[in-house]
């Protein structure tokens, strides 16, 4: 098939200069033709990215992290947001190790892991060379700095060093220095330097050339341009990477730095705004021009407004009108929450952290927590595998080689740095409903004590110490183990739970009262020796229910006929009491045989006699109009008089 002609003029000619780039024009257009997005038009700005990872970094890597700076400072959004990022990935208490360094049998020597996890409490008071931060403090701004700037870097210091006194017995100490110490613009060809980093030809660090005192400084310091160089080996980068072969860090924020600054803008102009509108104004409307007569002296009237006043000084066709600015607006919350979301969608965390918004069902709520924490769980690995790991491993090196730490013989080689990083633990939103499912996961052997505890957050050595120390002092008060939870009794064999056990035989008895304590004893001493069912004979309840009394006091003077009362005896039906025996099954065991009488006695019948009433007498009085019709009738009843 033959190719086809050029096109135009342009690419005739360049076919004419040089085909392969011909060929290339014609490959590019008909990529064009297959992808919209890769062809622009008026609707669409196509932006791209041409350049490499360095020399992206090298032209807006300082910009990014002097603006990731300035809204940390200034906008309380981008703060609630970096807070919550370094709160789930580092946690409140930093970083958890556990030591578990294995002996020659693969098992873990509890006894040497207690000594290097007290070693390392007490390194973690005081680790880095200012002497201002514990370890847990000093991994937060490590954390804050790599996620706000993209990067960060920590020096190991070990043994000893000019000025430098460690804090603590053991002879390391971190040096921490933030992006700025290593010049971004400082690059070589001979020696190999990309961005302040020398890298071998291969394109692996090398070393760093490090400031020797902060370039930021108001005050020029000495060192302030001079450069040292530090091996790789002794220095740590953390930093937020996207491309390959991409030396420098960038921003976690980069790709929301506009909706930072969109949404700080609008809310400071709405809040303005309100600012303003609740600041009453208020002019005076004219009315026709003919009303008024021309006055050259006349100032601008001033009025002061006061609850309930009376304005008595307006002219003739003036009338007070009120300023109307229609806010707060209304619209502010929504278009608030949708950028927002945006906002946790590029910057990692979860929109109920950064707003402070829970208003989801459990399991809604529960969805959105576990996918942040896959989130958070991604950042925390890369923290423990670029700083707290390394700075263990290189705490275990400088103890065993100062002398604190005595390895023991028969430690398996290359185990004495082993541990287990523990970041912080999912929050639980149901702690009921998540310690009965780990529960279950325990009892199934899908989970074990010490993975629960990690999970938790726990460290299961410390855990174990307290739960020990815990006992013996109840043990020492003569208090019993099972005080704080007691158990229950144990089940017969081959029996359920509604079985003739002691828990069974104690609730009978508690629910049917003292005249049935004798069953329930009998009960439970068949099912505990394992005898013959006995014969209960249960005589029903007597129940003795007195005549009612009825007292009827009437009045010397009445206006009403006697009254008729009637008492009727009242009726009492007494059930009788059902036994339920179950006994194991045992077939060479006979039922147990109850009888039960029931006697009730019936209530007296207490009659109550009218003896005597006075005699009355009715006299009828009737009212006649002119035609002498019955109009009214009036009937009078009184006591008659005694003879």
């Amino acid at each position: 098939m033959a190719a086809k002609p050029p096109r135009n003029i342009v690419d005739r000619a360049v076919a004419w200069l040089s085909p392969s780039a011909a060929v290339k024009r014609a490959q590019a257009r008909q990529v064009l033709a297959y992808y919209e997005a890769a062809r622009p038009d008026r609707l669409r700005k196509n932006r791209r990215s041409t350049g490499s990872a360095n020399d992206e970094v090298l032209q807006a890597g300082g910009t990014l992290r002097q603006v990731a700076r300035h809204l940390e400072q200034n906008y309380d959004l981008a703060l609630g947001v970096l807070n919550t990022l370094v709160v789930n990935v580092v946690g409140p208490n930093g970083i958890g190790v556990e030591p578990q360094p294995r002996k020659a049998d693969g098992s873990i020597d509890d006894a040497l892991a207690r000594q290097i996890l007290m070693l390392y409490q007490d390194w973690c008071k005081a680790p880095e060379v200012t002497r201002q931060h514990d370890w847990p403090s000093a991994q937060r701004l490590l954390a804050r700095s790599w996620l706000r700037d993209g990067e960060v870097f920590s020096q190991l210091v070990s043994g000893t060093a000019p000025g430098l006194q460690h804090g603590s017995a053991v002879p390391f100490s971190l040096e921490l220095l933030e992006a700025d110490y290593v010049p971004q613009d400082l690059n070589s060809t001979t020696p190999a330097i990309v961005q302040g980093i020398s890298v071998n030809a291969w394109g692996a660090a090398t070393g760093y050339n490090v400031y020797k005192a902060s370039p930021l400084e108001g005050v020029a310091l000495l060192g302030a341009s001079q450069t040292k160089f530090v091996p790789a080996d002794r220095m740590l980068h953390l930093k937020n990477v996207h491309r390959i072969r991409q030396m420098r860090g960038v921003s976690v924020f980069a790709s929301v730095l506009n909706r930072f600054d969109d949404l700080k803008d609008y809310e400071e102009s709405e809040r303005i705004a309100a600012k303003i509108a609740a600041s009453m104004a208020a002019y005076i409307k004219k009315g026709a021009p003919d009303l008024y007569e021309p006055d050259a002296d006349a100032e601008p009237r001033q009025m002061k407004f006061r609850p309930g006043m009376v304005f008595d000084d307006l002219k003739v066709g003036e009338e007070i009108g009120m300023i109307d600015t229609n806010r707060p607006n209304p619209n502010l919350e929504t278009y608030r929450s949708g950028q927002m979301k945006a906002i946790a969608a590029g910057a990692g965390p979860t929109f109920s952290s950064i707003s402070r918004t829970y208003d989801g069902t459990y399991s809604a709520q529960r969805q959105e927590l576990v996918e942040g924490y896959a989130v958070y769980a991604t950042l925390a690995n890369e923290f423990i595998g670029r700083i707290v790991r390394p700075v263990y491993e290189q705490f275990i090196a400088a103890a065993v080689a100062s002398g604190q730490l005595r390895v023991p013989a028969g430690t398996q080689p290359g185990t004495l740095a082993s541990a287990s990083y523990m970041p912080p633990a999912m929050p639980w939103i149901d702690p009921r409903k998540e310690a009965e499912a780990w529960g279950i996961l325990e009892d199934r052997a899908y989970a074990s004590g010490p993975e629960i505890i990690r999970k938790r957050g726990g460290n299961p050595l410390d855990v174990l110490e307290q739960q020990g120390r815990w006992l013996r002092e109840k043990a020492a008060e003569g208090v019993p183990h099972n005080a704080d939870k007691p158990e229950p009794a144990p089940i017969q064999p081959n029996q359920d739970d509604d079985g003739p056990t002691a828990r069974a035989a104690a609730a009978m008895a508690a629910q049917l009262g003292a005249p049935l304590a004798a069953v329930a004893a009998g009960i439970q001493a068949a099912a505990a020796k394992e005898q013959p069912a006995p014969v209960v004979n249960v005589a029903a309840p007597v129940v003795n229910v007195g005549g009612a009394e009825v007292h009827n006091h009437l009045p010397e003077q009445a206006a009403q006929p006697a009254p008729v009362v009637n008492v009727a005896a009242p009726v009492v039906s007494v059930e009788a009491p059902q036994v339920h025996n179950h006994m194991p099954d045992h077939p060479a065991q006979p039922a147990p045989t109850v009888h039960v009488h029931n006697e009730v006695q019936a209530a007296a019948v207490q009659k109550v006699e009218i003896i005597a009433m006075p005699t009355r007498e009715t006299t009828t009085t009737i009212k006649r109009d002119g035609n002498d019709n019955i109009i009214k009738t009036i009937q009078t009843e009184q006591d008659a008089e005694k003879e």
